[in-house]
């Protein structure tokens, strides 16, 4: 008999640990129509032939079951190197929700934190700041007033284009310790100086839903307070290294093992005057030596579905518990939707009518994010799907918009709702 107990209690563990941990099946065996799924393969095909992108990764799973991984095109338009579906992209702003958010969530769940916290509850030396009366909450759903951005990076330059060199320096010395790309390091302080911006900004106006990537910049100046690391290391520490995620990290140059795995972002020809792979696009998440809570992190379409599978099951992946699942809900909450703001605390949400940031075909329990190099992340409860779109739509220039034109992530988003089968149940 207690045999049997045993057996069944280790059935049952593994069982359960596998239950949440993403594994490859086939279309078929989770109610997805193949020949309405493969009408991808022409839309990110014709996406790359139309110089929307060079390449792409493009992941999706349901029930925990990937049944779509594949790799296009190729890492530049030199067509020299094809994209692999381990090849690790720059997430941009994927960064919020898959470095920053879960370790908030955590510290909520632990009580460390709460939502009603004001900005000077977490961050007393901004008590003199006419946001520290501004709560969690609200800069979490873009809904505090907080102007979107501050182009840092145009100060730090001389009338003739190049850096400054107050502020930069060629070689890495004792003051000048923070890589911004190949042969440019900035001066240790730049990192207070931006912060100290952000201080100064005025409030806008109106009270309404305006994207800020100041918000993550803010919880990163937390975070790193609080644990005396940079954020890099806590979010390793705390969940990457957990969920062994090897190709998820900021700042990936530094290992040259990875170097031909990291597909290229830009070709930059108004800041750091060179090819950017590795060193990350945004302009202040590079001044902030490439980490930062808003932008810096890289990575493949697997981990990063790995990280949403987690989300998906409420703060849980094989085996290993991240936080809790009420706590989890806490922030795919859409509060402000009567005021109509989308947002959730911290993740996109649906459009609440209208074109928008999905399909407008998913359920309004589903949450997820975009990145300005052309990623998506997206995941939904109600029909268990998780769907990775990674590519470097802004090589050579940003300056291209096509694939956002096109609403090429979404289009395929329809597709993957199209060929459902079975329809799941949302409990």
């Amino acid at each position: 008999m207690r045999f049997t107990i045993i057996f069944f209690l280790g059935f049952f563990t593994l069982f359960s640990q596998n239950h949440n941990k993403l594994t490859y099946s086939t279309a078929e065996s989770v109610g997805i129509s193949v020949n309405k799924i493969n009408e991808i393969d022409f839309l990110v095909e014709k996406a790359i032939d139309s110089a929307m992108m060079p390449g792409a990764q493009v992941l999706i799973a349901r029930d925990g079951k990937i049944f779509f991984h594949k790799a296009f095109g190729y890492h530049t338009y030199k067509n020299e190197r094809k994209v692999k579906i381990n090849d690790m992209y720059d997430l941009a702003s994927l960064t919020k929700i898959l470095a920053t958010l879960p370790l908030i969530i955590q510290e909520v769940d632990r009580n460390e934190i709460n939502l009603e916290n004001s900005i000077n509850d977490l961050l007393p030396e901004w008590s003199y700041t006419n946001k520290k009366d501004i709560l969690l909450k609200d800069i979490l759903t873009h809904y505090a007033r907080l102007i979107p951005w501050i182009p840092f990076y145009l100060e730090t330059k001389r009338k003739s284009g190049k850096l400054q060199r107050k502020i930069y320096r060629r070689k890495k010395s004792d003051k000048f310790n923070n890589k911004v790309a190949e042969n440019i390091f900035i001066r240790n302080d730049a990192k207070k100086q931006i912060i100290k911006q952000i201080f100064e900004t005025d409030l806008r106006d109106t009270l309404e839903m305006k994207y800020s990537d100041f918000p993550f910049i803010m919880m990163q100046t937390f975070l790193e307070k609080k644990y005396n690391k940079t954020l890099d290391i806590v979010v390793k520490e705390r969940i990457f290294d957990k969920m062994n995620l090897k190709r998820t990290m900021f700042n990936p140059n530094k290992n040259p093992s990875l170097r031909d795995n990291i597909v290229p972002s830009e070709i930059d020809n108004y800041f750091r005057n060179q090819e950017l792979k590795g060193y990350v696009h945004d302009m202040a998440a590079a001044m902030l030596g490439g980490i930062a809570g808003h932008a810096g992190l890289f990575s493949n379409s697997f981990e990063v579905a790995s990280l949403m599978q987690m989300f998906l099951n409420k703060g849980n992946y094989d085996g290993k518990n991240f936080f809790s699942s009420k706590t989890f809900e806490k922030f795919n909450n859409c509060i402000y939707c009567h005021n109509g703001n989308r947002r959730g605390v911290g993740f996109d949400k649906p459009q609440i009518e209208g074109l928008g940031s999905t399909c407008g075909c998913v359920s309004s329990d589903s949450f997820g994010h975009s990145g300005f190099t052309g990623t998506y992340a997206w995941a939904d409860p109600e029909e268990k799907i998780i769907y990775v779109f990674l590519s470097n739509r802004t090589y050579p220039s940003m300056d291209n918009t096509l694939l956002i034109d096109h609403s090429i992530r979404t289009r395929i988003q329809k597709i993957i709702y199209d060929s459902i089968l079975i329809k799941k149940n949302k409990n």
